[in-house]
């Protein structure tokens, strides 16, 4: 079924209490009205262009005096990057046809369709995989009743309107956090994005995020690598290693989105974020999985549905 549609579903995460910040839970950015939930969790630390190995870090004194003789800061905004406009508006128009969005439904038994949730996801190839986090399409891995199904957004070259593709889940990772999904009847329009390496992201250098927060679809936010290395939990409850820390909001449906460098290719699937406790505003703490990780699995994840080719990197 295909459906053009502009979007406006609000989309809301389910909350996770660290066990060493109390006042910063760590949420994935993912569903739409739901009850929230709290678990714990520890965290742990350090990631794109081409300059020096992602290991070498920074002391955290050090980088916090640098940053503040380096950055711009408004009186009346949270501390943040100076946005290059010309980097910004680039990747914004190579990158966001790429970017989709992910709505998740229930059916009832006479057939209506209700809303119960919204993420993010990106492209991957023009066969139509669409690559998003496991936590956004939840619900839908664990149906066993045939009452859920999931639909991808796709943006028209307009720049303006979606057009609604029913979609399937064709590969499952809980363990990184990974969901694959293939639209059913692809258009020959699809924009794979642009997949880039996360083996020589730099702490400090600029990135993008592509996403439908709160159900506002194709909205881009701009900041910094803040950090590498870092560790979060897995649905499984085991830790993902690598993961990419950035101060570029990231919001109830962001989840699955692409973190993009200053060309527009893909270093991180946006995955979690920390919100101030009793808020559920977002403190500039978020974290993407590494592309290159997300490289690795998605074909083995697809391997028995046909996908038997890497998407190309520049």
């Amino acid at each position: 079924m295909i459906r053009s549609a502009s979007l406006s579903g609000l989309d809301l995460s389910q909350c996770l209490a660290s066990k060493t910040t109390r006042t910063r839970p760590l949420r994935r950015s993912t569903k739409t009205s739901l009850p929230k939930s709290t678990r714990k969790f520890s965290i742990s630390a350090e990631a794109s262009s081409s300059r020096p190995s992602a290991h070498e870090g920074t002391s955290r004194s050090t980088f916090l005096k640098l940053a503040s003789a380096t950055v711009f800061v408004a009186n009346t905004r949270p501390a943040c990057a100076y946005v290059d406009e010309a980097y910004a508006t680039k990747v914004f128009q190579l990158a966001s046809r790429s970017a989709v969005f992910i709505g998740n439904f229930a059916v009832d038994k006479d057939g209506t369709e209700v809303s119960e949730g919204v993420g993010s996801g990106v492209i991957w190839d023009k066969s139509g995989h669409v690559v998003t986090n496991y936590h956004v399409v939840t619900k839908l891995a664990k149906d066993k009743s045939g009452s859920q199904i999931a639909r991808v957004g796709v943006l028209q070259p307009d720049g303006k309107t979606f057009t609604m593709y029913d979609a399937k889940i064709v590969g499952l990772d809980t363990y990184t956090d990974l969901a694959v999904l293939k639209i059913v009847s692809p258009p020959e329009s699809l924009q794979p994005v642009m997949v880039g390496t996360s083996r020589d992201v730099r702490v400090g250098q600029s990135c993008y995020a592509i996403g439908n927060p709160f159900g506002l679809g194709a909205t881009l936010t701009a900041g910094l690598v803040s950090g590498l290395n870092r560790t979060i939990p897995s649905p499984a409850g085991r830790p993902i290693n690598g993961v990419i820390q950035t101060d570029a909001a990231i919001n109830a449906g962001n989840s699955g989105g692409p973190l993009l460098d200053s060309y527009g290719r893909l270093i991180g699937l946006n995955t979690a974020t920390f919100t101030r406790q009793g808020t559920g505003l977002s403190s500039g703490v978020n974290f993407a999985l590494p592309v290159d990780t997300v490289y690795r699995a998605v074909p083995q994840l697809v391997k028995n549905y046909g996908m038997t080719q890497y998407p190309p990197r520049p």
